[in-house]
């Protein structure tokens, strides 16, 4: 009996640990999204939203209002409900709701709780007037489906609670945005993003404020084109892409001052919400900002991460402009690495390349770029390959290890275009036939030397 007890006992114990381990896993969101298990997910847009309702619905036709105020307080319900192909147009509308989701997921997935919803093909356009949410998973404004486009111009959105992205679309909705201001301070809130099929939002002007954990300015399981915005992000990142998709942004100025964590991270979690994995960040113009002093400016896990930057003034406080590594939160441990496609053109960079040994690292400097900085200096990466064009110019900072260089201003055994200070470029010869395996002298003292 004393034994059958004790067997028991144990597997009590073992159950106990089995569960706390779970709930620790679940506690943590991809960024931008709702936290996982957080509610009873649908599997179709009309499942989805089959609990929704409005406080003001247009199902049918074209309708117009003006100086209006659209309040929703119970579970589920939108300020604003358009469906089934109708056309809205709200001007200088005052939209408040105050309830609570009943998914999680489905108000990430389908918009279910928004403050301004559109749906099945239909068209919303919203010029002037304000937004607020409070509730969990009550998004700002939503555009779910193909075939529904929303367009709001001249309007301020503030969402507070956890899940309450500013503006969201999914399932191939579209949405355009002028002049749009937003403020979110809930978890898995990020001020634009997009979730499950994906979608596009093209955004010029506004500002963008976001406070809440997993929350980056810009989450991207789609497209989003983004011109003059203003980012401010003090609990996540900038930009966060997952899976085959894209983050364009043009004379945007963007912040970040979270702790510990990363200014843009590509990744893919195979969690659904965005197949492939060649994921796109493309910056030209303004400004990139990263105030911690121990974090990486980019970041590539589980997934190719492509990343263009042109004429943007950028600034790592750690000194590290990029790490590509394995991470356990993501992909099968040994096989999860990242592998980074960095193009500068008319840039000029201070920092340092880092990669772990599944990771790889793949480097372009044209067009008059220069970089002052180490590329694997502890010579871990799987791989580390720099194209310089004749206009571009490396500063190196601290002994370096390469698979290979291509640089045209290679004349004889000499390098005209990298400055060693007194550092050695080690490069892998077998991987590198186009340098001979020679040794070659750098400006400023130092040399580029196959391994040895």
């Amino acid at each position: 009996m004393k034994k059958i007890l004790i067997t028991i006992l144990i597997l009590m114990i073992f159950s106990l640990s089995a569960c706390s381990s779970q709930a620790s896993a679940s506690a943590n969101g991809a960024p931008g999204n709702p936290p996982p298990g957080a509610g009873s997910g649908a599997t179709s847009i009309t499942d989805g939203l089959k609990t929704a309702s409005g406080a003001y619905t247009l199902n049918t036709g074209n309708d117009t209002q003006t100086g209006k105020t659209y309040a929703a307080a119970s579970q589920d319900q939108s300020g604003v409900y358009v469906t089934n192909n109708a056309s809205l147009t709200l001007k200088d509308a005052t939209v408040n709701t105050t309830g609570n989701t009943s998914s999680d997921e489905n108000s990430s997935f389908y918009g279910l709780n928004a403050g301004v919803l559109a749906t099945s093909g239909s068209t919303l356009d919203m010029n002037g007037g304000t937004i607020t949410t409070t509730g969990l998973g009550a998004n700002g404004a939503f555009s779910v489906g193909q075939g529904t486009t929303t367009k709001l111009s001249n309007v301020t959105i503030t969402a507070s609670g956890d899940g309450g992205h500013g503006v969201m679309v999914t399932q191939g909705g579209t949405m355009t945005l002028a002049d749009v201001n937003m403020t979110t301070s809930g978890a898995h809130s990020a001020p634009i993003a997009t979730d499950r099929g994906g979608g596009t939002i093209t955004s010029s002007g506004g500002s963008l404020k976001t406070s809440g954990q997993d929350s980056p300015c810009y989450y991207s399981t789609g497209t989003l084109n983004i011109a003059k915005n203003t980012c401010q992000s003090t609990g996540s990142e900038v930009a966060v892409i997952e899976g085959s998709n894209t983050v364009n942004l043009t004379d945007t100025i963007a912040t970040s001052s979270v702790a510990s964590k990363w200014a843009v991270m590509i990744y893919q979690s195979f969690s659904g919400d965005a197949q492939g994995s060649n994921g796109l960040f493309n910056m030209s113009g303004g400004s990139l900002t990263y105030t911690d002093a121990t974090s990486p400016m980019f970041y590539v896990t589980n997934t190719n991460g492509h990343i263009t930057l042109k004429r943007v003034s950028v600034s790592a406080a750690s000194g590290v402009l990029l790490k590509a590594e394995g991470n356990d939160r993501w992909g099968t441990k040994g096989s999860n690495g990242g592998t980074a496609f960095f193009t500068a053109d008319t840039m000029t960079l201070l920092g340092n390349f880092l990669a772990d040994k599944i990771s790889s690292l793949n480097l372009t400097l044209q067009n008059g770029s220069s970089l002052t900085g180490a590329i694997n200096s502890s010579n871990t990466a799987k791989s580390a390959s720099l194209t310089l064009d004749a206009s571009s110019t490396w500063n190196v900072t601290s002994d370096s290890y390469l698979s290979c260089l291509s640089d045209p201003a290679i004349s004889g055994t000499g390098i005209t275009n990298i400055t060693g200070n007194g550092h050695t470029v080690t490069y892998n010869a077998s991987a590198c036939s186009a340098l001979n395996g020679l040794t070659y002298t750098l400006n400023g003292g130092g040399t580029l030397a196959p391994e040895k």
